[in-house]
């Protein structure tokens, strides 16, 4: 009996410091990597936004969806900067990732999500924008155009998850995602993991190419290992498959300019599994295909980014030049 109560009291010990670390890491991580914008109340719900650029009737208003496990500071590294010059940039962090609150606990569809973002645009004076999305990001873009096509006025994709696809989960999702595993898991994640993992990801998903100097201190890592970021990006990256196939069939009606970008060297989602088939659903949608670059193209193809959302603008009626 000793025993057991000597267990148990070193169970509560070693729980409550590790949750006093948790505590600890996201309170660093909010320290140094701050809101770079403001936080709007949208539906009830806290949405960080950053707001660059012009503030002149000419200036066409672009709304820019970060990834599955990125925030705001992933655009506002050096793309958002490039493109202020010339358009009113919205940036939010998804919900749940970032400085935005989650929606619910069960992860937020990428509909929800886009709902919730049109709204934001809206809040904030952009009634018809260009909408970029990259990698998970691309899926909200194309769930905003099928659910609301009249509060856009063109969309832009970039290495987007358009297609179902076969291959696994993996381990760590299923881990961080189930409903008993995942909440008891994601405390030694965010307690004991060094930011320097994060960092080591980065350079994952950037191959074959480097990430860009500074891009892995701007973005904030430990923003990314908030335990309400951890199990917002599992959740996400698990319902994703079927909520994409639920989509799937509505591309057709998709009535709008659509640019895609990709990199013929992206592993994490593949330009043959998705970019292409998109173009044979959506009437009019244009690829540009980037040899031999990777999944981040608004970083190490920044020039051809740019130009498709300028074709999108041209394509929309929008003025894109000064």
């Amino acid at each position: 009996m000793k025993l057991v109560l000597l267990a148990l009291a070193l169970l509560a010990i070693f729980v409550a410091i590790t949750l006093w670390k948790a505590r600890a890491h996201e309170a660093r991580a909010v320290a140094s990597h701050p809101p770079e914008g403001r936080i709007l109340t949208v539906d009830g719900h806290r949405v960080h936004a950053v707001v660059m650029g012009p503030d002149r009737a000419d200036a066409p208003d672009l709304v820019l969806i970060h990834g599955l496990s990125g925030n705001t500071r992933d655009f506002t590294h050096s793309l958002a900067p490039a493109l202020a010059a010339r358009y009113r940039v919205i940036i939010f962090d998804r919900p749940g990732l970032g400085h935005s609150e989650r929606i619910n606990r069960t992860g937020a569809t990428i509909t929800q999500q886009a709902d919730l973002l049109s709204r934001a645009a809206q809040q904030l004076g952009a009634e018809r924008p260009i909408v970029l999305g990259h990698s998970y990001g691309g899926a909200v873009a194309l769930a905003w155009a099928v659910r609301r096509p009249e509060t856009l006025s063109a969309l832009v994709l970039l290495s987007a998850p358009s297609q179902p696809w076969q291959r696994d989960l993996g381990w760590y999702y299923r881990l961080t995602s189930h409903p008993v595993v995942g909440p008891l898991l994601i405390p030694l994640i965010t307690a004991y993991a060094q930011d320097s993992r994060v960092s080591d990801t980065i350079d994952a998903i950037f191959a074959p190419q480097d990430p860009p100097p500074g891009y892995a201190s701007h973005v904030g890592a430990g923003l990314t290992l908030h335990r309400e970021a951890l199990r917002t990006i599992a959740l996400q990256r698990v319902n994703l498959l079927s909520e994409i196939t639920a989509l799937q069939r509505h591309y057709p009606q998709i009535d709008l300019p659509v640019e895609s970008v990709h990199g013929t060297a992206d592993t994490t989602v593949g330009l043959d599994i998705h970019a292409l088939p998109l173009t044979e659903q959506i009437d009019g949608a244009r690829l540009a295909r980037l040899d031999g670059i990777g999944h981040m193209p608004q970083h190490v193809a920044q020039p051809e980014v740019i130009a498709a959302i300028d074709r999108a603008a041209t394509r929309a009626g929008l003025p894109s030049k000064e």
